[in-house]
């Protein structure tokens, strides 16, 4: 083996020595699919959400619940509690062997109810009774990739919803919302794909107190919400149950989130500031969150993935940092060598 092979070949294993392990590329509608909340910040909470969830800063706040039920199968491996930052205030309870990823430290402690869990820890765990369990900490400081994938992958999610919420946003309507009284009649109108799009205002559902929702078969059907300030106080017609799998409410521009009854369909409000306090039937994502209401299963199921795009336009994953520094560093090399050969014909 020539000099010139045994140091390419050198190059690339250091390379790839060097590249952190790839994070799960869980994008687009299949974020709303696997987590029934998604926090891009901070969560401060004093309730429970039944099925998984995901927290991309801190998880703050009194006692609260996680994965109380069993959430529809993924085909990714997620925990029923994955946070980037810290979990901080009282015990945490997770529920039914769900287990945990924590980047930074548990400070609260966690309650490990039902079956063996698996608690994966970057920093120190305190307050928490392993028994059957299997809790590791110290993670970050053995294996530098954990958190920088842990990252990577909060990183990712808030890109893709950001991208996601622009992209239904610019989708042109096709279904009509009716006012009549105090009601508002949602009469989705389906596409050849199933989906059927309304484009309303934060005016709209102010002038209204009870929803009615018909779904005519759509397989997804999305509420585009324009305005800074939501309020979601309206009562549903029927019930909430099996909206949150078919409906998505897109709140595109909004900066503060008050939901305050019960509300049915899944939340779409990336840059929102939210508070809740009274539950949700469906997948929910939020800039930030005080919890005070339930998160309820029931989330999204529909079929639909938009046209591929950029990160968040579709469901399909797409390359992350590590994997594309790895391919950019093989395409460097066989054009270093290309140009050597080049040179040695001269």
């Amino acid at each position: 083996m020539t000099r010139v092979k045994v140091s390419v070949l050198a190059m690339v294993a250091a390379l790839a020595t060097a590249a952190p392990a790839s994070a799960q590329s869980i994008v687009g509608l299949d974020v709303l699919r696997t987590w029934n909340l998604v926090v891009l910040g901070d969560l401060t909470s004093s309730s429970e959400v039944e099925g998984r969830t995901f927290v991309g800063g801190n998880l703050n706040g009194n006692s609260s619940n996680y994965q109380i039920r069993t959430p529809e199968p993924s085909p990714y491996n997620v925990t029923g509690l994955t946070v980037v930052g810290d979990v901080n205030g009282s015990h945490k309870n997770l529920n039914g062997g769900s287990g945990a990823v924590v980047g930074g430290n548990v400070n609260s402690g966690f309650n490990l109810n039902g079956a063996p869990q698996t608690v994966k820890v970057g920093g120190t765990i305190a307050n928490t009774n392993v028994n059957q369990n299997t809790v590791t900490s110290g993670l970050a400081a053995s294996d530098p990739s954990f958190l920088v994938n842990l990252k990577q992958q909060g990183s990712l999610i808030a890109s893709s919803m950001g991208e996601l919420s622009r992209t239904f946003g610019g989708m042109s309507s096709n279904s009509n919302l009716t006012i009549s009284g105090n009601r508002g009649t949602f009469d989705a109108r389906p596409d050849a794909q199933g989906v059927a799009v309304f484009n309303i205002t934060a005016a709209d559902l102010d002038r209204i107190g009870e929803i009615k929702f018909n779904l005519n078969g759509a397989d997804t059907a999305i509420v585009n919400v324009t305005g800074a300030n939501v309020t979601l106080n309206d009562n549903f017609l029927g019930g909430t149950t099996g909206l949150g799998k078919h409906v998505i409410w897109n709140l595109v521009d909004a900066q503060k989130v008050d939901a305050t009854t019960a509300w049915g369909g899944s939340v779409l409000a990336p840059g929102a500031a939210a508070t809740t306090g009274n539950y949700i039937e469906g997948s929910a994502v939020f800039g930030s969150l005080v919890q005070n209401g339930e998160f309820h299963l029931g989330t999204y199921v529909g079929s639909y993935n938009p046209p591929a795009g950029p990160p968040g336009g579709g469901g399909s994953p797409t390359p992350i940092p590590g994997e594309a520094a790895g391919l950019f560093a093989l395409g460097a090399i066989g054009l270093w060598m290309m140009r050597r050969r080049r040179h040695a014909g001269a």
